[in-house]
Order: structure tokens, then sequence, then C-alpha cells
């Protein structure tokens, strides 16, 4: 494992020097549309969305299974985590989140993660009752990850994560694969200088199957009734590369501000600049900020993403026990147009501190 990650590592800084390099590799806007699984870009935790998803260099355990698996590591006993969004607040859609990060060894680390989507009853259709039937039917969309990360030495980490994408209904199901890699790296007298490079969302295409795919209609001669099925096509996974940074300014005993930069270069979309911020008194009360760019984003007519951009959030974190342990509890909001914003409340337990 630990020579696969050290492949990884420098695979990952490849890819990324010759996204800086050659801007023109990085971002396919014609592509747009055309990838399937786009759930697995949506970011699932709290403070992160109150970031933009900017501090994928400083995430803490829970959150870099989403962002970077590379900061799993960084976690000192148990980290767990759940988090509840209300995704284009008007649209009724929920997501809901659960993670797990356990420390195993001296150096390494193991998580799993599992985001549900709720889409509630959708009335069931067709040619003849486009008004519905008097049924409905459900959509489930389920994305799993397993998750190990490893501490190289006190500045190098790097993880991989597998994650499952199960999506469909009940007669229409399309399941599929994929891979997360991702490097941290730690620098500066306090620790306060992060760099992280991310390689998300890399498998092999997916293709719906099932019953839904199948119609009956009559032989030519109309003496006997034939069952045929549509093909699928197949469709790829929103692949991506992250390039993020981070840095801690302590301003004075107890208080902190941390920056975050984060550069995202999509197979099937505009590219995106991520910035956000995040001060700190006393690490009890947290106050975030962030804006996501991409071009276009400021014309309503030709944006691309349902997010306008800003973002913004709070936490409060509260130390018990003899260890020191921490709960935290965040809320995020995203602006977006159409909708009224997404709203996302989590909570997180470490046991044991996490640094």
């Amino acid at each position: 494992m630990t020579h696969s990650l050290k492949y990884i590592s420098k695979a990952l800084i490849v890819v990324a020097t010759a996204l800086a390099v050659n801007p023109a590799l990085a971002g396919n806007p014609d592509r747009a549309g055309s990838a399937g699984g786009m759930q697995m870009l949506v970011n699932p935790w709290a403070r992160s969305n109150a970031l933009a998803g900017a501090n994928m260099a400083d995430a803490s355990p829970i959150e870099a299974m989403y962002l970077n698996v590379a900061g799993m590591a960084m976690v000192k006993q148990t980290e767990v985590g759940f988090t509840h969004i209300n995704y284009l607040s008007g649209s009724n859609v929920g997501v809901n989140s659960v993670g797990l990060v356990q420390r195993v060894g001296e150096t390494g680390s193991l998580g799993i993660s599992v985001s549900a989507f709720d889409f509630g009853d959708i009335r069931r259709t067709t040619t003849e009752t486009p008004d519905g039937d008097g049924t409905f039917f459900n959509v489930n969309m389920v994305n799993i990850g397993v998750s190990y990360a490893k501490a190289f030495s006190n500045s190098i980490y790097g993880g991989i994560t597998v994650r499952v994408i199960s999506e469909g209904v009940a007669d229409l199901r399309a399941t599929g694969v994929a891979l997360d890699a991702g490097i941290k790296y730690v620098t500066g007298e306090r620790d306060q200088v992060k760099f992280g490079i991310a390689l998300r969302n890399v498998g092999p295409p997916m293709s719906f199957s099932g019953d839904g795919l199948s119609f009956e209609s009559e032989a030519p001669d109309g003496e006997f009734a034939l069952t045929s099925e549509f093909r699928s096509a197949n469709y790829e996974l929103p692949s991506l590369v992250n390039i993020a940074f981070s840095y801690d300014f302590f301003l004075a005993e107890d208080h902190q501000l941390t920056g975050h930069g984060s550069f995202v270069a999509n197979s099937f979309t505009y590219d995106n600049f991520l910035v956000g911020a995040e001060y700190s008194f006393r690490n009890m009360v947290f106050l975030r900020g962030g804006y996501h760019y991409e071009q276009e984003i400021t014309n309503a007519d030709l944006r691309r993403v349902v997010y306008t951009g800003l973002s913004a959030g709070a936490g409060v974190q509260f130390e018990f026990g003899p260890k020191k342990s921490l709960i935290s509890i965040d809320y995020a909001y995203r602006a977006t147009d159409p909708f009224n914003g997404t709203h996302a409340i989590g909570a997180r337990l470490h046991l044991g501190r996490t640094e």
C-alpha cells in the first residue's frame, strides 16, 4: 500500500504540473452536460460548503474523504460526522451524509463515508396520463466511499478512496466505481502552510440497465407481441484535478485567520477558482466565507452552474472529557439562482483531538 501511494503521489504531481503549464488541457466547457454521476460534485460537509470548497488543503479528516483523502491521515484517534443539506431550497431535495475516520497503527487511518440523496415522492406520469396516474416513485442515489490514508513523514501525507456510485429507480439502475487519490504537504514553523493535490472521480464509464428499458410491440403481421429493449448509452464520470493551498495567520493569542485558495480543473465544464477565509476565536467560535468563481458565473444567461458564487457559515466547538475531545457544530449557506440557496448543518465528534 505504501509503494502504491508513493507512485500515485508522483503521478498526481506530474498531472498537476502539466495542467499548470498548459491551461488549455484543463477544463472543457464544450462537454458540459455530457457526464453522469454529477451528484459526486455535491460537497456533503457543512464546514467546507461555507468556504466554497476552497479548504481542500486544510480539510478536517471527515471532510478530507471528499476533498482530498490525504488529509484523513491527520486524525489523532477517531472522528465521526453527520451533515444534512437542504439542497437548492425549494426543490425538496435533501442530502444526508455520515462519515467515520479511525486511526490504524502509527501512521495510517481508515475511513468510510456514505451520502444519500432524498428526492421525495415523485408523481408517475405517462404519455397516456400526463397529469399522473395516481402512483409515485422514488429516485435512489447513494455514494459509498472507503478510504485509506498514511503519513509518510511529519510533512507529507497521501491517501486513496474507492467510491461506489449507485443511482436509479425501481426498474432502472446504474452502478459504478470511481477512484480518488491525493497528497498533502505541511510546512512552516507552526505548520501554518499547507498544500494539496487531489485527483477525483476517475473510473470507467457507467450505463443504465433494467426492465425500465423494455417495451412491448407487435410483430409486423400482428400475430404475436414482442418485447424489445432500448440500449443505454455509456456516460463518463465528472473527473477533476484539484490544486489548493492554505495559510494560517496567528493574529493574537486567541485569534487566528486562515486563508484558502483552490484551483479545480474540470473535465466537463469550466475550471473553478475557489477562495475562502475562516476566522476562529479561542478555537471555539468560527466565522467562514468563500467565493466560487468560474467563467460567466456573474452572467445569469450564460452561467453553467446553479451557484452564484458567495458562501458563508459559522461554527462552534466545545472541548470535553479527560482526553480533551471535541464536538463541533457547523452551518453553511451557498447562494444559488434559481431556488433559495443551499443550507447545510452538521456535527463532528473528534475523539482524542485532531491536529
